[in-house]
């Protein structure tokens, strides 16, 4: 008769080892084998007539060792049921001696698993946090910055014989050189489009007067203010975070001037940039605008706060079974991994472990879910947006039904449900502490989002 014993070998983490005899096991296989011998199709026998002396010469070893495992597996999920103990992924088969399996002298066997215990969460760390809640006020300057954007993104491009000032657009190549420009072996090279403001104020005027076919040599560090040089760096496939990048010398040679005609502050803009909305003055516009800006602004600030929260709750004592899950990690995927591919992956796994056990465990307690409708509701928000917010008049039926078709897409669905419980668990976070608010200007939020991690 089978069964299942456990026993503990680390913290959280107990080896099971289960027994079968022969009655559990060897009555399947010997169906096993008198099932083959009728549908076998071995040369010389009619098919269903192989005897099953023969079929258990050839195939039995085989058919020997998929039974006993069968009944293995058998045991072990009975126990699993059973018992239910809460555990990471599944069983792990430990070392054992498979060269004992003999369909010739059957008897009983031991094999050997071992499981990782999940551990009990506490999310009590929340009653002590005090996350800041950093606000950026938008300013009129900020207003100005953005309209600024909007009548130039959405002007009408000339062309122009020379460079005249700080809004002509330049079609350039790159080409990495020496000081004089003269070409590197195997130099970089790369095309770009740039604005004539977006070079250092005292560069510019290196600039101006020159054609299409000109060219000028530049040290990336002094052509480039460091607000700019960071996406230049990106788009020449160049590291930001090395100083020497800025260090290179380039011959960038103007292949097209452009001038930008910027759009008019008239009705038919206001419409464009917020379409649905009556405004007719630029008062009202910048307005509009600026409660746009504050909107964007408000979300940064909170989903800034939201990666503190995250953090915050990494900071929670778990207890793991470190040893089962390296195992788990260096023998679960479709490929083995070394110990030192483990031991490296082996930090950001346990991070992201942790966080699905608390967040986990936050969703459970709070009953935390999202309905069909408010999946409905953010595919319907996803669809506008991607439509350019337009004014979909009397579109709504055809909404309907595109959401319809998004809705039996699995995968699409699965996506959004993630979304909007993250969101929601988050939210939840938030009632549960009392943030501290502290202004930021825009350039200090946007440092502190670029080492976000949730």
């Amino acid at each position: 008769m089978a069964n299942v014993t456990k026993e503990s070998i680390g913290n959280l983490h107990d080896k099971l080892t289960v027994k079968v005899s022969k009655e559990d096991y060897y009555p399947s296989f010997e169906k096993a084998i008198k099932d083959y011998s009728k549908k076998a199709n071995i040369p010389g026998f009619r098919k269903g007539m192989v005897p099953t002396g023969m079929v258990k010469k050839m195939y039995g070893a085989s058919i020997f060792y998929d039974e006993v495992i069968k009944a293995v597996e058998k045991e072990i999920q009975e126990y699993l049921t059973k018992e239910k103990p809460v555990i990471f992924a599944q069983p792990l088969p430990m070392e054992s001696d498979m060269r004992n399996l003999d369909m010739s002298n059957p008897t009983d066997y031991e094999f050997p698993f071992e499981i990782g215990l999940k551990p009990e969460v506490s999310v009590d760390v929340l009653s002590k946090a005090k996350p800041y809640l950093y606000k950026v006020k938008v300013t009129n300057e900020m207003v100005d910055e953005e309209i600024e954007k909007l009548v130039t993104k959405h002007g009408n491009m000339k062309d122009a014989e020379t460079v005249t000032g700080p809004e002509n657009v330049l079609n350039v190549l790159f080409e990495e050189s020496d000081a004089e420009g003269n070409p590197l072996p195997e130099a970089l090279s790369k095309d770009n489009s740039i604005l004539v403001k977006y070079f250092a104020e005292d560069f510019r005027p290196h600039l101006y007067g020159k054609s299409k076919d000109e060219s000028v040599v530049l040290q990336l560090k002094n052509a480039f203010p460091e607000k700019e040089r960071e996406w230049i760096l990106s788009d020449l496939g160049l590291d930001k975070n090395d100083s020497s990048s800025g260090e290179k010398y380039f011959k960038m040679t103007i292949t097209k001037i452009g001038l930008v005609e910027k759009k008019q502050l008239n009705e038919d803009f206001f419409s464009l940039i917020f379409p649905g909305k009556e405004i007719k003055t630029e008062e009202a516009f910048r307005e509009a605008m600026k409660e746009e800006l504050q909107q964007q602004w408000d979300a940064a600030s909170k989903s800034q706060m939201h990666d503190q929260l995250y953090h915050i709750l990494l900071e929670t004592r778990l207890a793991l079974p470190d040893e089962f899950l390296k195992r788990w990690i260096a023998i679960g995927g479709e490929k083995k991994k070394t110990p030192e591919e483990v031991e490296a992956e082996y930090p950001s796994f346990t991070n992201q472990l942790k966080w699905t056990l608390i967040s986990d465990k936050i969703i459970s307690e709070n009953k935390i879910d999202v309905s069909e409708e408010e999946l409905r509701n953010y595919m319907k928000e996803e669809v506008m947006r991607y439509f350019g917010q337009m004014n979909m008049g009397d579109n709504s039926e055809w909404i309907d039904s595109y959401i319809d078709r998004m809705m039996k897409d699995e995968k699409q669905v699965d996506s959004s449900y993630r979304k909007i419980l993250t969101e929601k668990l988050f939210n939840f976070i938030e009632t549960q502490v009392t943030p501290e608010e502290k202004q930021s200007s825009p350039e200090e939020l946007l440092a502190m989002q670029h080492h976000h991690h949730h």
